[in-house]
């Protein structure tokens, strides 16, 4: 599935876009996940900041 997704966004518009992948460490119970999201190239050094 994440090929197929990589794959449209190199294609036309898709291009000012950017998959991401960040990984969450929970308060709960100390176990990581792992936050995928397509947001604009404008915000991806912005994304990384935020907690």
């Amino acid at each position: 599935m994440a090929k197929k997704v990589v794959a449209s966004l190199q294609k036309g518009a898709g291009k000012s876009y950017s998959k991401v992948i960040k990984m969450v460490k929970s308060e709960k119970t100390g176990a990581y996940k792992f936050i995928e999201e397509i947001i604009p190239n404008e915000f991806v050094t912005d994304y990384f900041k935020t907690k």
